[in-house]
C-alpha cells in the first residue's frame, strides 16, 4: 500500500478526537439543529454531521435490578391465589409503579383482565417457577415488560404494550435527535430527517442516530424520543419501551408491541424500543413489532432478538422505521431483527422508501453471522472505514434495499465483503471507496453495484466469485423461488445479475471467478476505467449486454483513462502480458480477459485496449461485437495537419490518411508508422486533444500473446478497430474535421474462422466536408505453431471481410490510404496470409508468405496419365506430389497392371520375345507331353480283328461306323423286314415321331390299329418336357457349348428311354407274329452316334411260315438310306450304315465296294454345310456321278441323292435313293479285296446313260410305293429349302475341311495358338483391369467363363485318347473358341468406351507403343479374334486329320479312290 494510505487511521483519528471535543465544547446549536442561523452557516469540514465516519457509543450495561418489595396476588393485582401456588387474575388492574412478581407458582391472566401502567419506564416483571398464561383479550401495558417463566402462554388478541413508553435511553448516546426539525428518534435505525442543509443531499441529514449495535444479540435499551419543532412545546413522540419473554416452552399468538410513539405534524416519530425473546421451543402466530413512530419524520426501528431454538410457525416481526409526513419518501430507518439460532440479521422497512440508513457497524468474527438481509427498501450503510462485512453464509438484498459502504463525500477507504452467496434483487450496492468482494454466489436481478473509486486515492475494486452470470430470466413472485431453482440447477458457486444490471466502477475494476460470467440481460453491463475478468471458466456476453474497458464521457466523447499518443514504441505487455493477470494500473490494458477458456461473445466489448489473454476459445456471434472504433488517440503519430479553418487531413497508421482540400486549402494527411509485421499501436486522430471537434483513431485489439496463442477464433459478428469519423464527432462548423485512422487488430492465434457475413475490420474513419479520410489501420495474423507435412491443417477459414481500407472524404477531399493486412511468414509448402497449401502444380521450399515463392512444378517429372494432388502441407520440394488419373494405375510411373508387367521385362518388344520364346518352349513341352500321354491311337496302321480278318485302317475314321465282320452279316439280316426312319431332326422344338400310317412293307406283320397306339407311345416317350428346351434355350444364350452339350445328353437320355420301352416295357402287340409277342422280340431302335437320326426295325418272329418274307434286296428296290447329321460343325451329314444295311446290300454289292463307297460319300459329306446346301451338296452329286455310281453300275445298283419325310415344320431329311439299273450287270472280278477292277468303261459310260432315263421311273416307283421325297439333282436343288439361323456367321469361320496332314505340327502349332491365346486373355484382363473392374466382370460373364473355357477344352481334346474322342473333343474345343468371339468383342467395346472417355478427360501425351496407353486398346482384342480364327482353321484341319486318316478319298481320280 502507498505511504499516504497508511497515515490515513492516524489522520482519521485525530480529526475524529478534534471534532468531539468542539462539539462538547460548543452550545446546543452548534451541535445539531438550533437556531436558523445557525442552521444556515457553512458546513464544519471536521463535523461529525460533516463527515460521518465515527461510531455511536455503545450505551453502558444495565444497572442492577433495585431490591423492590415482593408484590402480592390478593393486593397488588387484586387477584386469587398465590404466587407459590397460581395467581389468577380477572380484573382490569392499573399499576402506578413497577411492579416485581417472583415465586415458585403460576400467573394466570383471564380474559377481561388487564395490567396496565401507563408511566414511561414503568416496569411489569415476573420471575415464576410455573407457568404464565394470558387469555384472550387481555392487555398489559408498561414502559418495561419482563416474563420470565416455564411456559408462558399468549393468546390471541393479547396486547402486550410498551409502545411510547420508553424510560431514558442510556448515557452517552444519541438517540435523541437535536435540533426543532422534528426529526424522527433513533434506536437500531436512524431517525428520519425532512430538513437538508445547503450543500447536502437528503442521504446527508438524519435525526437521532442509531446505538446499541453491540448488544443487538441481547437487546435492553429503550427507544429514543423524536424531535419538536417547537423550543416551548415537546411534540415529539416517546420512544418504545423494553419488552422481554424468557420461557422454556412459548406459544405466543398475541401481539408484542414497543413501537416507537406517533407525533403530529409538528414532530418526530419516537424509535422502537427492544424485543427480546429466549425460549426452547416458539408456537404461534402472533405479532412483534419494534418499529418507529410515525411524525414529521419518522423514528428509527427498534432492535428485536429472537433466540429460539425450535420454531414451528411463522410470527410476524417488524422493525421498520416510521412513516415521515414531511418528507413521504423519507421514513425513518429501519431496525434490527437478530434470530440468535441461524445468528441472521434481518433488516426490512416493510417496503417504506427511505433516504436514512440503518447502520452495520463492527461485524463479530467469532463466531460468524451466518445471514445478513436487507431487504423491503431498507437502506443499510457500513460508515466505518476499511470496515469488513463477513458472513459465513447469505448476504441478501431485495426488493429495493441499498447497501453502501464507506462516505458519500470521501471515497478513500477499502472495504471488505466476505460471504458464501451475495444475492441481489431490485437492490443497490453503493461503494465509496475501494471494494474487496470475495463471494461464492453473487445474484443480480435487476440490480446495480456502483463504485466510486474517488480517483486515484485509494486502490483498485476487486470482486472475487465463483461464477459471475448475468441473465435474464422470466418472473419470479420471490427471489427466493429463483434462487431455490438456482440453487438446484447449478451446484458450483457462481454470481448472478439480472435484468438489466450493471457493475459501474470509476475506479479499476477486477472480476475474478473460477466458473461462468454471463450477461444475458439487454444492458447488463460491466465497466470500469479498466476492467479485468480473469479465472473464470466461461465467459458469456448476452445479446444487448456490455464489457466496457474505458468509461466514456458521453458529453464529449472523452475517454478514461488517458492514453500515449505520441510514443512509437511498442508497450512490451502487448506482447508479452504477465501471467498473474492481477490489475496493474501501469499497464496498458483498458479491458483484459485473462485466463478464461472459453469466451461466447453476443454483446458489445468495448475498449481502448483489448487483450484476451490465454483463453482456449473466443467466439464473436452474429450479434456480438468486439470494437476499439475511435476510441484512439485524438492526436498521435500520424496525426494529419489541422488548418486554422477547421480544415484537417486524415490520420494516419498502416496507411497514409488522405489530405483534406476545400477552396484550394490543403491539409495533409497524416503519414505511416509502425511495424506492419508485428503492429501494437493506436490508431492517430486528426487533429489534437484540445481540439473539441477532433476524431479519434482506432484502438488495438490484441487476442493471445507470444508466448499463449488463443487456440481458436470464431468470428460470426464484428472485430472492429475502425477510425472515428467525422459524423460522430462533435462539431457544429461547417467544416469538419478529417477521419481517424484505424487502429490494431494483432491476432496471436492457432486457427480461425471467419464466418459469411463477418467482418474483421480496420479501416479509416470518414472524413467530413473537404476533410480528409483516415488511412486503414493494421491487421496482422501471428499465427502459432503452424502444422507442416501429414499434419497440416488450415489455421483459417475465411468467408466474412476482411477491412483495411482508408476511409473516404464526403467532400472534395482525398480519401486515405488502405492499410496493411499481414500474416506470419508461412513455413514450406505454404503461402499467404492465411498460410493455405500452394496452388497445385507449385511448390515452395523456402519461408515466406508471397504467392511468388510458390514455384511451378518441373512439367518433365510429372509422368503421363498422372495429375498434380494437393497434399496436407503443401508441396515443400520437387518432385511435387502426384497421382495417377484413376485408381487403375499404379504409382509411380502411373503404369496399368499390364504395363507394369511389361516394362519389368523390357518393354513392349522385349517383353512379346521373351513371351513369344516361352510360348513356343511350353508348346514343344506339351507336344512331348501330348505324345507321351496319348501314344500312337491317332497313328495309322493295321490292327488285328476276329477270326483273322483284317481291317484296313487307311480308310477314314468314320468307316469305322460301318465296318462289321463279315461272318454272321447274314444271320443279322436273315428276319429284317423294314427300317422305319423317324421323321424330325430330334431337337427340343422338333422331337422325333412316326407317322401313324404303317408302311406297305409291314402291313403283313403288324395290326394297323395295335400299330397305330404303338406309335402314339412312341411319339409320346419322344417328346421333350418343356424345362428342357427352356435350359437349351438360356445356355444357348449364355454358353452354346453348354447348350450342346445339354442337348446331345438329353438325346441319349431320350434314346436310352426308347429302347428300353421297346425292350422291356412294351408288349409287342402290333406284331402279328405270336412268337414276337411272346420274346417281346420283332422290334428295334437304334439311332445315329450323332443322334439326330432314328430308326425303327422290324423283323419277322420265325413263325410266319411266309415264303416271301423276309424280301430280297430287288424287292425293297427303291430303298431309301438317309443320312445322320444336319450339315452343322458339330453333326455333319453321314450315311451310317450297319451291320443290317450292309449285309443287305451285300446281295448285290460287294462288302468292299460298299464300305469303300460309304467312305467317300461321308468324306465328302463333311463338306456339306448348313445354311449353304445348294452349293455344297453340288460336289456330292458330281463325286456320285463321277465315283459312285460307275462303281455301283458294275453290279446293276445306282444311287441318287434325295429328300425324304417332310415335316409340317418344314424339316425334311436328306440320303440316297438306291435302286436297280435297268440291263445286264457287267461282269467283275472278285479277288477278295475291295478293289474293283473295271473291265470295260464305255459299258459303264451306257449304263450311265441308261440310268438318267430311269429317274422318271425310279419317281414312279417311289410314290407306289408311298415314300415322301424327291430326287435332288443340279436342277431340283435350287429348289431345296435351306434355312440359316443366328450361327449362320460363325460357319463361315468353323466348318468341317479336309485333311491337310502333318498332324504333329499341326497339334504344334494349336498348342501354341492354344498358350498364345490364354496369354493374350490374361494380358486383356490385366488391361481390362486397368480401366475397371466393371469392364472385368463384363467380359468374364458375357459370355459367362466363355473367354476362359477355350483353354481347358483344347488341353482336353489334346490329351484325349483316340482319334474318335479326340476329334469329338476338338469339336467342342472349337466350339468354345469361336464361342469365346463374343467375349473379345465386349474386351473390345470396353475399351473403345474407356479410349473415347478418357482422351476427352486426359489426353495422352505419349505416342503409340502397342498397348502401353489408351490408345492401344485394341491390340489384345483384335490378337486374339486373329488368335482364335486361326486356332478355328487348325482345329478343322486337326478334326480333318483325326477323322480322315486316309486322304485318297477326295482323289479327283475314280481311279485312285477305288484303288486306294
Amino acid at each position: 500500500m502507498a505511504p499516504h494510505l497508511r497515515l490515513r487511521p492516524q489522520l482519521r483519528l485525530l480529526l475524529l478526537l478534534l471534532g468531539v471535543a468542539l462539539g462538547l465544547g460548543s452550545a446546543a446549536p452548534g451541535l445539531g439543529h438550533g437556531a436558523e442561523a445557525s442552521d444556515r452557516a457553512e458546513p464544519d469540514p471536521y463535523s461529525i454531521l460533516t463527515w460521518h465516519d465515527y461510531s455511536p457509543p455503545s450505551p453502558p450495561p444495565p444497572p442492577p435490578t433495585p431490591e423492590a418489595p415482593a408484590a402480592t396476588c390478593a393486593d397488588d393485582l387484586h387477584g386469587k391465589g398465590d404466587f407459590s401456588t397460581t395467581c389468577e387474575v380477572s380484573e382490569e388492574v392499573k399499576l402506578h409503579g413497577d411492579i416485581y412478581i417472583t415465586g415458585n407458582g403460576s400467573l394466570v391472566l383471564n380474559s377481561g383482565a388487564a395490567l396496565t401502567c401507563e408511566k414511561p419506564g414503568c416496569v411489569i416483571s415476573a420471575n415464576l417457577s410455573g407457568e404464565v398464561r394470558i387469555g384472550r383479550g387481555v392487555r398489559v401495558v408498561a414502559g418495561k415488560v419482563s416474563l420470565s417463566a416455564t411456559n408462558i402462554t399468549i393468546a390471541d388478541t393479547v396486547i402486550v404494550n410498551t409502545t411510547g413508553l420508553a424510560g431514558d435511553p442510556p448515557d452517552r448516546t444519541s438517540g435523541v435527535p437535536t435540533g426543532t426539525h422534528g426529526d424522527g428518534g433513533g434506536h437500531g435505525g436512524r431517525g428520519a430527517s425532512c430538513y437538508v442543509k445547503d450543500g447536502q443531499t437528503q442521504e446527508d441529514s438524519w435525526g437521532g442516530d442509531a446505538y446499541a449495535w453491540s448488544d443487538l444479540e441481547h437487546p435492553f435499551s429503550y427507544g429514543s424520543k423524536g424531535g419538536s419543532t417547537s423550543v416551548e412545546k415537546d411534540y415529539g413522540g416517546i420512544g418504545g419501551g423494553i419488552l422481554w419473554l424468557f420461557a422454556t416452552d412459548l406459544l405466543m399468538n398475541g401481539t408484542m408491541l414497543a413501537d416507537g410513539g406517533d407525533s403530529s405534524e409538528k414532530g418526530g416519530g419516537g424509535s422502537g424500543g427492544s424485543i427480546f425473546i429466549k425460549a426452547a421451543t416458539m408456537h404461534g402466530s402472533g405479532k412483534i413489532s419494534a418499529s418507529g413512530g410515525n411524525g414529521l419524520a419518522g423514528g428509527g426501528g427498534g432492535r428485536v432478538s429472537i433466540n429460539v431454538f425450535s420454531r414451528h410457525d411463522d410470527t410476524q416481526t417488524l422493525v421498520h422505521g416510521g412513516r415521515s409526513s414531511g418528507c413521504p419518501d423519507n421514513a425513518g430507518a429501519a431496525g434490527t431483527l437478530y434470530d440468535a439460532v441461524p445468528k441472521s440479521l434481518d433488516v426490512s422497512n416493510n417496503n417504506m422508501s427511505t433516504q436514512t440508513d440503518t447502520l452495520l457497524l463492527e461485524f463479530p468474527n467469532q463466531p460468524l453471522w451466518t445471514n445478513v438481509n436487507i431487504r423491503n427498501k431498507a437502506k443499510v450503510a457500513v460508515p466505518l472505514l476499511w470496515s469488513r462485512v463477513q458472513v459465513q453464509g447469505q448476504l441478501s438484498l431485495k426488493s429495493g434495499a441499498i447497501l453502501s459502504f464507506g462516505l458519500t463525500r470521501y471515497p478513500y477507504s477499502e472495504f471488505e465483503l466476505m460471504a458464501e452467496e451475495l444475492l441481489m434483487s431490485d437492490s443497490t450496492i453503493k461503494v465509496f471507496g475501494a471494494l474487496r468482494m470475495s463471494v461464492k454466489m453473487l445474484l443480480m436481478w435487476n440490480s446495480r453495484m456502483s463504485i466510486n473509486g474517488g480517483g486515484a486515492v485509494v486502490g483498485s475494486s476487486l470482486l472475487d466469485a465463483s461464477n459471475l452470470i448475468v441473465l435474464k430470466v422470466h418472473y419470479w413472485p420471490t427471489c427466493n423461488d429463483c434462487y431455490s431453482l438456482l440453487t438446484l440447477l447449478f451446484d458450483v458457486s457462481c454470481i448472478f445479475c439480472q435484468e438489466s444490471s450493471v457493475i459501474h466502477s470509476t475506479a479499476n475494476l477486477g472480476v475474478r471467478g473460477q466458473g461462468l460470467l454471463n450477461l444475458s440481460g439487454d444492458g447488463d453491463m460491466i465497466e470500469a476505467p479498466r476492467l479485468i475478468l480473469s479465472l473464470f471458466y466461461s465467459i458469456r456476453v448476452g445479446p444487448g449486454s456490455i464489457l466496457r474497458g474505458p468509461l466514456i464521457n458521453g458529453s464529449n466523447g472523452d475517454v478514461s483513462p488517458k492514453l500515449n499518443c505520441e510514443d512509437e514504441s511498442c508497450p512490451v505487455e502487448i506482447i508479452y502480458p504477465p501471467e498473474d493477470c492481477n490489475l496493474n494500473s501501469s499497464l496498458s490494458f483498458t479491458l483484459q480477459v485473462c485466463r478464461v477458456e472459453d469466451i461466447d461473445v453476443w454483446g458489445l466489448v468495448q475498449g481502448t485496449v483489448i487483450h484476451f489473454n490465454r483463453a482456449r476459445s473466443v467466439t464473436v456471434h452474429t450479434s456480438g461485437t468486439i470494437t476499439a472504433t475511435g476510441l484512439g488517440c485524438k492526436s498521435g503519430i500520424g496525426r494529419g495537419r489541422l488548418l486554422s479553418s477547421g480544415l484537417s487531413g486524415g490520420g494516419g497508421h498502416g496507411g497514409r490518411g488522405g489530405s483534406g482540400f476545400v477552396n484550394g486549402s490543403r491539409a495533409e494527411g497524416g503519414t505511416t508508422y509502425g511495424n506492419a509485421d508485428l503492429p501494437c499501436e493506436l490508431g492517430s486522430g486528426s487533429g489534437n486533444d484540445t481540439t473539441g471537434s477532433s476524431t479519434a483513431g482506432g484502438g488495438i485489439i490484441v487476442l493471445g500473446s507470444w508466448e499463449y496463442s488463443l487456440p481458436s477464433l470464431m468470428v460470426y459478428g464484428t472485430v472492429e478497430s475502425d477510425g472515428g469519423s467525422s459524423i460522430d464527432a462533435v462539431t457544429n462548423a461547417s467544416i469538419g474535421p478529417g477521419g481517424g485512422s484505424g487502429g490494431t487488430v494483432l491476432l496471436f492465434v492457432r486457427t480461425m474462422t471467419l464466418a459469411e457475413s463477418s467482418v474483421l475490420s480496420s479501416a479509416g474513419g470518414f472524413g467530413r466536408a473537404g476533410s480528409g479520410g483516415g488511412g486503414g489501420g493494421r491487421i496482422h495474423f501471428h499465427w502459432s505453431n503452424i502444422p507442416t507435412g501429414d499434419e497440416y491443417i488450415p489455421v483459417a477459414a475465411i468467408e466474412g471481410s476482411i477491412l483495411a481500407s482508408g476511409g473516404m472524404s464526403k467532400g472534395p477531399g482525398f480519401p486515405g490510404e488502405n492499410g496493411t493486412v499481414t500474416g506470419r511468414a508461412c513455413p514450406k509448402g505454404l503461402y499467404g496470409t492465411f498460410c493455405k497449401e500452394c496452388p497445385l502444380g507449385t511448390y515452395k521450399n523456402v519461408t515466406g508468405s508471397s504467392k511468388s515463392l510458390c514455384f511451378e512444378c518441373p512439367s518433365s517429372e510429372l509422368p503421363n496419365r498422372a495429375v498434380y494432388t494437393s497434399v496436407r502441407g503443401g508441396a515443400a520440394e520437387t518432385p511435387c506430389p502426384y497421382i495417377c488419373v484413376s485408381d487403375r494405375y499404379r504409382m509411380p510411373h502411373c503404369y496399368t497392371a499390364l504395363e507394369e508387367l511389361i516394362y519389368t521385362f523390357g518393354g513392349p518388344w522385349l517383353f512379346g520375345l521373351l513371351l513369344s520364346g516361352l510360348l513356343i518352349l511350353l508348346a514343344l513341352v506339351l507336344s512331348v507331353a501330348r505324345m507321351k500321354f496319348v501314344g500312337t491311337d491317332e497313328l495309322p496302321g493295321p490292327a488285328p480283328t476276329q477270326q483273322g480278318s483284317q481291317i484296313d485302317h487307311s480308310f477314314p475314321f468314320l468307316e469305322s461306323l460301318n465296318e462289321v465282320l463279315e461272318t454272321n452279316r447274314a444271320e443279322e439280316s436273315h428276319g429284317h423286314v423294314h427300317r422305319m426312319y423317324f421323321m424330325g431332326p430330334n431337337t427340343f422344338s422338333e422331337p422325333w415321331h412316326l407317322p401313324h400310317t404303317p408302311p406297305e412293307q409291314i402291313t403283313e406283320i403288324v395290326y394297323e390299329d395295335a400299330f397305330n397306339r404303338f406309335v402314339d407311345e412312341i411319339n409320346t416317350l419322344a417328346a421333350y418336357q418343356w424345362w428342357e428346351g427352356s435350359v437349351y434355350s438360356i445356355l444357348c444364350i449364355l454358353a452354346y457349348p453348354l447348350a450342346w452339350s445339354w442337348q446331345q445328353w438329353r438325346r441319349r437320355k431320350k434314346l436310352q428311354r426308347l429302347r428300353e420301352f421297346v425292350r422291356s416295357e412294351y408288349d409287342h402287340s402290333c406284331l402279328r407274329s405270336c412268337r414276337s409277342r411272346a420274346l417281346y422280340e420283332g422290334l428295334k431302335v437304334t439311332a445315329t452316334p450323332d443322334l439326330m437320326l432314328g430308326y425303327l426295325d422290324f423283323f419277322l418272329g420265325g413263325d410266319e411260315k411266309r415264303p416271301d418274307l423276309p424280301p430280297r434286296l430287288h424287292q425293297r428296290f427303291p430303298m431309301s438310306l438317309i443320312f445322320g447329321g444336319d450339315g452343322s460343325y458339330m453333326a455333319p451329314f453321314s450315311l451310317h450304315s450297319d451291320s443290317v444295311l450292309t449285309s443287305l446290300l451285300s446281295q448285290a454289292v460287294p462288302s468292299s465296294i460298299w464300305h469303300r463307297l460309304v467312305a467317300g460319300l461321308n468324306a465328302q459329306l463333311r463338306l456339306v454345310r448348313h445354311g449353304n446346301l445348294k452349293v455344297t451338296f453340288l460336289p456330292v452329286l458330281n463325286w456320285l456321278e463321277t465315283h459312285a455310281n460307275p462303281a455301283l453300275a458294275v453290279n446293276g445298283v445306282r444311287v441318287d441323292l434325295a429328300w425324304f419325310q417332310a415335316t409340317t415344320l418344314g424339316y425334311c431329311q436328306l440320303g440316297l435313293v438306291v435302286y436297280a439299273v435297268e440291263g445286264e450287270p457287267v461282269s467283275a472280278e472278285l479277288d477278295g479285296s475291295p478293289r474293283i477292277k473295271i473291265e470295260q468303261h464305255s459299258v459303264v459310260q451306257d449304263m450311265l446313260a441308261d440310268a438318267q432315263l430311269s429317274h422318271s421311273r425310279v419317281k414312279d416307283a417311289l410314290m407306289r410305293k408311298r415314300i415322301t421325297g424327291g430326287i435332288l439333282d443340279s436342277n431340283t436343288l435350287r429348289t431345296l429349302k435351306d434355312r440359316r439361323d443366328f450361327l449362320y456367321p460363325f460357319s463361315l469361320i468353323l466348318h468341317n475341311t479336309k485333311p491337310v496332314g502333318h498332324q504333329d505340327l499341326v497339334g504344334l502349332v494349336i498348342s501354341i495358338l492354344l498358350l498364345a491365346d490364354f496369354s493374350l486373355v490374361l494380358l486383356t484382363f490385366l488391361q481390362l483391369y486397368s480401366y475397371s473392374m466393371a469392364d472385368v466382370l463384363l467380359v468374364l460373364f458375357v459370355l459367362p467363363l466363355g473367354i476362359l473355357s477355350p483353354f481347358p477344352a483344347g488341353i482336353n481334346a489334346l490329351f484325349s485318347h483316340g482319334p474318335r474322342r479326340s476329334a469329338g473333343l476338338a469339336r467342342v474345343y472349337a466350339l468354345w473358341n469361336i464361342t469365346s468371339l463374343v467375349n473379345v468383342v465386349v474386351a473390345l467395346i470396353c475399351g473403345f468406351v474407356h479410349y473415347k472417355s478418357s482422351t476427352k478427360a486426359h489426353p495422352s501425351t505419349q505416342p503409340w507403343n502397342l498397348g502401353t496407353d489408351e490408345s492401344g486398346w485394341w491390340l489384345f482384342p483384335t490378337g486374339l479374334i486373329l488368335l482364335k480364327c486361326i486356332q478355328a482353321r487348325l482345329v478343322d484341319w486337326h478334326v480333318g486329320n483325326l477323322e480322315i486318316q486316309d486322304r485318297a478319298v477326295y482323289s479327283n481320280d475314280p481311279s485312285i479312290f477305288w484303288q486306294s
